[in-house]
């Protein structure tokens, strides 16, 4: 009895693999195969039930070729998928890695006991850093302290970005490497969040 059904169901997948190698060439055959493929399933379930042979002689079936099922073997496309289309990548069902907000890194802005400890640890380094204007100087710490979280481990490239970022009238190009390694020292200790 086992036999008879999986005689019965390799006939049955055979016609359906053979119906579908024979209309993959052409979209309007598809109606086709799919009638033609729906009456040996239907025949050999009947088969399979009744328990009498699908046909006297019948041997299992080959499998199906590999060009053929649910990918296209030249491309790796979905059947069906339009020509010229080729197979997702690996990754393609995972998610993307959402890119960090613009604003990732950047402190809020401090209230007044913290703005003054900023203001002074700049002032301790040079009055001219702060240059009589600590709401811009609290701004450009902010934007530093923004660069330290990009750059945790860049040491030169934070050092480049501070000298670029704090300017003055007589400094107009900064105020050099090793004023700006102690700004970034002073906005660790005051304003600056631990790099990640």
């Amino acid at each position: 009895m086992r036999t008879r059904l999986l005689a019965a169901t390799l006939t049955a997948l055979a016609a359906v693999s053979l119906a579908a190698c024979s209309s993959s060439g052409s979209g309007a055959g598809s109606d086709k195969a799919t009638t033609a493929a729906g009456a040996p399933t239907s025949a050999a379930a009947a088969a399979a039930s009744s328990g009498s042979p699908a046909s006297p002689g019948s041997t299992p079936a080959a499998p199906a070729p590999s060009g053929t099922g649910a990918a296209d073997g030249a491309t790796g496309a979905p059947a069906g998928s339009p020509p010229g289309a080729s197979a997702p990548g690996p990754d393609a069902s995972a998610p993307a890695k959402p890119a960090p907000p613009a604003d990732a890194g950047l402190p809020p802005k401090p209230d007044a006991d913290a703005t003054g400890k900023v203001v002074a640890a700049l002032n301790a380094i040079d009055p001219a850093i702060v240059g009589g204007k600590p709401d811009q100087a609290v701004e450009q710490a902010r934007k530093q302290c923004q660069s330290m979280y990009q750059f945790p481990k860049d040491t030169a490239k934070l050092v480049e970005l501070a000298d670029r970022n704090f300017t003055s009238p007589d400094h107009p190009q900064g105020f050099g490497p090793d004023t700006a390694a102690k700004i970034n020292d002073a906005l660790r200790a005051t304003l600056c969040p631990s790099p990640r």
